[in-house]
């Protein structure tokens, strides 16, 4: 017999609310110390001042802030794209085209999930072609060739699962088509465009594997499939076409808004949607110490009103280790507003992450000091 499902009766001590996230103690701040993300178990403590009340905050865990789009490379290469953060299981990178690929690209080291930030144009790969445009992930299986003719320049974020590989969230008891239907999912096609790319001129194809580079040359252009099937394939998922999980009287964690799983780390998709509109609910993120994961936060688009002075295009890093959550001056903004307009892509990584050069002058060493109580 399994154990899930058992009733689990929490010990309590003190004042504490009846329900996480809601109906806080008079004048109380709630922290919670989280296990496995959020997907484990947890506990909610209720301090009198806030937690991210500190009048310093020094060292290497300190909470880091920085402008991803200007640190972006400008190359026709996705693997010169700048690094911004590195682990075993994880890299992100950012890069900024307005050239077609002279060359194939080839990731063997694990599947290449992109983020489309700005831009719109063309990507041919192994499985046909399709259009992308602002605001599509491109998951790239592991191996895949694959090409990008811009229209427009575009700034691309690149997340590889190393070693790896992504599948779709447990759904559970939402069922099958809840947060986005497996059906909004599109597959390339071997269209016309992708039949006129085809010929017999020399191609070159870019293959990286433990981090290294070959060149393998052929006398033709090998996108030259006639077709194919099976359920292993390149694909395309805008946020717009993500439905968000929603609560009236619970602010939800950030795991239920998760869009692809890798081994290692998870990707989850903010998007605009109601705020908390029971009075006792809080309407902001919460305060919490999530001691297993290193969290980091693209923001795509919108204003988002739980960080302060934050801008599409930047990154924010939180280590684990600390407490973090809303800025002093969100709950404030959290009172009046009855929508998020916010767009962002937050990894939670399960192995610590390095922080790249090219995101390190990119840097608002300010960010840690703009969390200190007005």
């Amino acid at each position: 017999m399994s154990a899930k499902g058992w009733i689990h009766l929490p010990r309590k001590e003190g004042i504490t609310s009846r329900q996480a996230h809601a109906d806080l103690p008079a004048g109380s701040y709630e922290r919670e110390i989280g296990r496995d993300g959020f997907f484990g178990p947890a506990s909610h403590i209720y301090h009198a001042h806030p937690p991210t009340g500190w009048t310093a905050f020094e060292g290497p865990m300190r909470p880091r802030a920085f402008n991803a789009q200007t640190a972006a490379v400008e190359s026709s290469d996705p693997f010169e794209a700048a690094s911004l953060f590195t682990s075993p299981g994880m890299k992100l990178r950012i890069w900024a085209t307005d050239q077609p690929m002279p060359h194939l690209a080839r990731n063997a080291d694990g599947d290449e999930l992109l983020f489309i930030h700005r831009g719109a144009g063309d990507l041919f790969c192994d499985f046909g072609h399709m259009t992308y445009s602002e605001g599509d992930y491109i998951l790239l299986p592991r191996g895949t060739m694959w090409r990008l003719e811009p229209h427009q320049r575009s700034v691309t974020l690149l997340i590889e699962a190393t070693n790896g590989a992504y599948t779709l969230p447990e759904r559970g008891i939402l069922g099958p088509h809840a947060i986005f239907d497996p059906a909004a999912l599109e597959t390339p096609t071997l269209d016309e465009a992708f039949k006129r790319q085809q010929g017999e001129r020399e191609t070159q194809i870019r293959v990286k594997r433990r981090n290294r580079f070959s060149t393998i040359t052929y006398p033709f252009n090998p996108l030259d499939a006639i077709g194919w099937k099976g359920d292993v394939c390149a694909l395309k998922l805008n946020w717009r076409d993500i439905r968000p999980v929603m609560s009236h009287r619970y602010h939800l964690p950030p795991s239920v808004h998760a869009t692809f799983l890798a081994e290692r780390f998870v990707v989850c998709t903010f998007v605009p949607r109601p705020i908390e509109s029971d009075p006792g609910a809080l309407k902001v993120p919460f305060f919490h110490s999530n001691d297993d994961y290193d969290e980091v936060i693209f923001y795509h688009a919108g204003e988002f009103f739980s960080r302060d002075n934050i801008k599409p295009g930047m990154v924010t890093f939180h280590p684990s280790g600390f407490t973090h959550g809303p800025h002093p001056k969100a709950f404030a903004a959290g009172g009046t507003k009855t929508m998020t307009d916010e767009v962002a892509v937050m990894i939670d990584a399960r192995d610590g992450l390095d922080m790249g050069e090219a995101a390190r002058a990119q840097e608002v060493t300010a960010y840690a000091d703009s969390w200190k109580s007005p």
